[in-house]
């Protein structure tokens, strides 16, 4: 792909890390964050249909791991503007090859990359650095009788979290850990 990304897939089908490409000067530099024509391929169907932000004071900290239940399933972009995050993505697609598998990557200001999340996989993040900001796109909107989780210290997913998990919300700690009969998400 050219322009202002480079697209790179992962080992979980449709987790793909986009490469921002920031033009700078001795002013600093203009990045773009979002572009749908160049992001097509990777949106494929889907439209951004909200934009949040979110703040995270302490380093350790770790958010999730959630997911949306069809029919309110939906992608996310994830971009780190201050600090730096390990940015996590779980499979719980029931049909995938790769199902309850995760993958990591770390997100940063200095490293300019955002991970994409499709329909059908877990997200969350560690906090590495404090004050850390996160800019997500999303392509459905927030239903929360659709929310799902997964414990983020679940022993069957077994996430390296590079840090200790210094704080985790009631929420999050309230998610439970996975059991046999745990048929994940129609993809």
């Amino acid at each position: 792909m050219s322009g202002r990304f480079d697209v790179r897939d992962t080992p979980i089908a449709g987790v793909r890390v986009v490469q921002r490409k920031p033009h700078g000067d001795t002013r600093g530099f203009f990045e773009r964050l979002y572009c749908d024509d160049e992001l097509r391929p990777v949106l494929q169907h889907r439209a951004v249909v909200q934009i949040n932000h979110t703040r995270t004071e302490h380093h350790g900290t770790v958010r999730g791991m959630h997911f949306q239940w069809p029919p309110h399933a939906e992608c996310k972009f994830v971009s780190c503007l201050r600090g730096e995050i390990f940015d996590v993505a779980v499979d719980v697609r029931r049909d995938s090859p790769t199902f309850l598998q995760w993958h990591a990557e770390r997100l940063s200001a200095d490293n300019h990359r955002t991970l994409v999340i499709p329909e059908g996989v877990a997200h969350g993040f560690q906090t590495l650095t404090d004050a850390c900001e996160l800019l997500y796109l999303h392509t459905a909107h927030f239903a929360p009788e659709s929310e799902g989780g997964l414990h983020p210290q679940d022993p069957r997913l077994a996430i390296a979290w590079p840090l200790p998990v210094s704080v985790l919300s009631p929420r999050d700690a309230a998610h439970p850990m996975l059991v046999d009969d745990f048929a994940g998400v129609e993809a």
